[in-house]
Order: structure tokens, then C-alpha cells, then sequence
């Protein structure tokens, strides 16, 4: 299953390892065997690992399909790829990259898990944490100056951006690696970004998303007038409830309370309307209706 090159590998990354494999786990996995990597990705289950290799197989089918790659690289990359529901098969990995859902205390319970797991004292475990600070994460380990957040965005085998977090502890060395990583290895572009919730890319972003909301909620306009107005008259690629959608009302909340809690800002409070949503699993495009009906 072991890819070797002639040369070192990006960052001396090779074995990486893949926690979940959800919408942003099986989107890392995809690009990390598309690149050639060695790659084992850990599930919760028995049942999730048929789950998770169908739901790679099928993303890597779609792939050949547009032409965006030939079903040889697909069953090359699909070989690279192997799937358990062990933990301890990280073992050996030179990078874990946690991709669980957003909460802190399940995200701090596995990075507790990993620092015995993974053997290596040079590996790197990072964070695809949207939102959550980095320090917290590090700071339950014996090796935060080897703890990053490496933020991919959905879908990750499309948007170019990761942005790369290290926390008060983390190493330049680790953040170095990681940078070299993603940028050669993954053909992605990496931005540094300072250890806050929110990052960049989601300080900015949600309160957004929550002011669209905001307006539905308030019977300001329908979604669909909000998403025309703002995909019309500022040319953006898709309205804000329209992507609220496809991000997961579940992951909105999530981030929007992590940024609440962080700066205590009414901006980021989220909506009643949103709180009623998630609560009733109307949580989008992944359960089938949100803003919007997907059925």
C-alpha cells in the first residue's frame, strides 16, 4: 500500500493518518491518496468503515466521471487508502489530522488518545477545527509544540485554501513542515493565521451567514431573495443560506457559539431560528432540507 518517491517527502510527511471520515475526513483522505500518500483513515465503527470507504469511492467515481481523473489514479489512490476502526494503527503515522465533528471535549478526549497513540516524538497532530482554539487542543498533549490547526474548507478536493494555526506552543519547525505539506505535497495554498476562534476565514464568514438568518427570522426577505440579492448584486458564487445549507446548520452553530463564547460579541450570538433548526434536524443539504428542500 506504501507509495516511495525517489525523493524526501514534502515536510518529511509520507504515513499520515485521518481521524473520520465524514464530509471533511473523507475530503482529506481523497486528496492525501490522490497525492500519492500512505494513508489510514480511523472511523468509529465497523459499520462506519463500509460508510466511509463508500463514501470515497463514490467521491473519486464522481471525479472520473467530470475528467478529473482517470480511473487508473482513482484505484491508485483508493489502494493507498486504508480504513479501521483502531486507533492504535496511527501508530506509525508522521501526521494525525483530526476531522471529528466540532466539539471541544470530543476533540480534547482524542488528542489526549493520539499522544499515546502516535509514537513517533517528530509527529505532527493537527486540528481541521473550524473555530476552536488550537492552545486548548495542544495544551492536553505532551508535545504542543507539535499540535497545528490545519483548517481545509468544503469541498476540500476543490477550494485551494488550508489555513495553518499554531497556538502559543507549537513550533516553527511544525508549522514549517505543515506549510510545506500542503503547499507541495497537496498543491493547496496555506495562510497563517493567528490562534483566535474563527481564524480568518470564519470571523468573517459567520457573522454573515448569522445576519442573513437574521433577516429570514425576522421576515426581512425569503432565503431566496437574500441568496439573489447577494449572488446578483455582489457576485458572489452562492448566497448565504444557500451555503448555510451546505456547511451544515449543526456546523454553523457550532462555530458561531465557539466564537460567542471566545469575544462575547452579539454578532456571533446565533439566531433563535437557527437553535429551532438544528433542533428540529434541519440541519441542510446533508439531511435533505434546510433553507431549502434537497429532496
Amino acid at each position: 500500500m506504501t507509495a516511495t518517491t525517489a525523493t524526501a517527502p514534502p515536510g518529511g510527511i509520507h504515513r499520515v493518518g485521518i481521524v473520520g471520515c465524514g464530509t471533511m475526513g473523507s475530503g482529506i483522505a481523497e486528496i492525501c491518496g490522490r497525492a500519492g500518500l500512505d494513508v489510514v483513515v480511523v472511523v468509529s465503527g465497523p459499520a462506519a468503515v463500509s460508510a466511509g470507504r463508500g463514501r470515497l469511492t463514490a467521491s473519486l467515481d464522481r471525479a472520473v466521471t467530470r475528467g478529473k481523473v482517470s480511473g487508473a489514479d482513482r484505484d491508485a489512490a483508493l489502494a493507498r487508502i486504508a480504513f479501521t476502526a483502531d486507533l492504535d494503527e496511527l501508530a506509525e503515522r508522521d501526521l494525525v489530522v483530526e476531522a471529528i465533528r466540532e466539539d471541544e471535549d470530543e476533540k480534547s478526549e482524542l488528542f489526549v488518545a493520539l499522544d499515546k497513540v502516535v509514537e513517533s516524538p517528530e509527529a505532527i497532530l493537527a486540528s481541521n477545527t473550524s473555530s476552536i482554539p488550537i492552545t486548548r487542543l495542544a495544551a492536553v498533549t505532551s508535545r504542543p509544540e507539535r499540535v497545528v490547526g490545519a483548517h481545509f474548507f468544503n469541498p476540500v478536493t476543490v477550494l485551494p485554501l488550508v489555513e495553518l494555526i499554531g497556538s502559543l506552543l507549537t513550533g516553527e519547525r511544525a508549522l514549517q513542515r505543515m506549510t510545506e505539506f500542503v503547499e507541495v505535497a497537496l498543491g493547496k495554498t496555506a495562510i497563517r493565521t493567528r490562534d483566535r476562534s474563527g481564524f480568518v476565514v470564519n470571523a468573517l464568514l459567520i457573522p454573515y451567514l448569522l445576519s442573513a438568518i437574521r433577516m429570514v427570522e425576522s421576515d426581512v426577505a425569503t432565503a431566496e431573495v437574500i441568496d439573489q440579492g447577494m449572488t446578483l448584486g455582489c457576485s458572489h458564487p452562492m448566497g448565504p443560506l444557500r451555503l448555510t445549507d451546505m456547511i451544515g446548520l449543526d456546523v454553523v452553530t457550532a462555530i458561531a457559539e465557539s466564537l460567542h463564547r471566545e469575544f462575547r460579541e452579539p454578532q456571533f450570538a446565533p439566531p433563535t431560528l437557527l437553535l429551532r433548526m438544528v433542533e428540529a434536524r434541519l440541519l441542510g443539504k446533508k439531511s435533505g432540507r434546510g433553507f431549502y428542500s434537497y429532496s
